[in-house]
């Protein structure tokens, strides 16, 4: 076991990881400005809206994929427009791993977000103007800290969702080895050559990251649970 782990290519994770905090990171701040501006929307633009920005959640990764390849691809215009323009290539590269995390990543931010601003007390916001502050100012030293435990576990189920993406990342970037492989990508390929000795160290890592970031939640979740007095 300990010569597996010494010859063991580390690649996967640090992509994962560097995967999911990019991800995560432009997600937060989508997230967050996509659920203020749903949050001002009319009843009917909300319901379609709310509808397009949570597809990724139902529908099947590869499905979120394909589209995604369809849109980038060097022979359609986006993809050929970035690549002409900027020499931005988005198939096949680490690129790919990130916009595919993000989207499918997103929703999960999102849909925190609005659930935690839609808890926040309007009468901390009316206090706001009435001291005179401005509407940036009363979201972010106001709206923001009051939802921050809804904020801060959407971002750790976000950062979670994009550490395992599979089958998003597969359509649009591939899996080529120290380039765009990553732990859920690895485990299934080993998997396929018939190593489950190493499929099974990277599910035992998969795990303990999983575990981190479970209680991680659990520790945000129990601090806004008020604490009961048994009798």
């Amino acid at each position: 076991m300990k010569e597996i782990f010494m010859e063991l290519d580390w690649s996967p994770l640090f992509i994962s990881l560097k995967t999911a905090v990019v991800a995560t990171f432009f997600s937060f701040f989508l997230g967050i400005y996509a659920a203020r501006k749903t949050l001002k929307a009319g009843p009917k633009m909300k319901a379609v809206v709310d509808g397009i920005l949570n597809l990724p959640l139902v529908l099947p990764p590869t499905v979120a994929g394909f589209f995604l390849l369809l849109v980038f691809s060097k022979k359609r215009p986006i993809g050929m427009f970035l690549f002409d323009r900027f020499g931005i290539k988005v198939v096949q590269t680490w690129a790919g791993c990130v916009i595919a995390a993000i989207v499918i990543a997103f929703p999960l931010m999102y849909r925190n977000a609005r659930a935690a601003f839609e808890q926040v007390d309007v009468n901390l916001i009316y206090a706001g103007r009435t001291l005179g502050m401005k509407e940036w100012e009363i979201f972010w030293k106001v709206v923001v800290p009051t939802a921050g435990p809804g904020i801060a576990s959407g971002t750790i189920l976000t950062f979670a969702r994009a550490l395992g993406e599979y089958g998003a990342t597969s359509m649009l970037a591939g899996n080529i080895p120290g380039k765009t492989g990553t732990i859920s990508q690895k485990i299934a390929m080993v998997i396929q050559d018939g190593d489950y000795t190493t499929a099974g160290i990277w599910v035992i890592i998969i795990l303990i990251i999983a575990f981190f970031i479970v209680f991680g939640m659990n520790l945000i979740t129990s601090r806004k649970i008020k604490t009961v007095k048994r009798w």
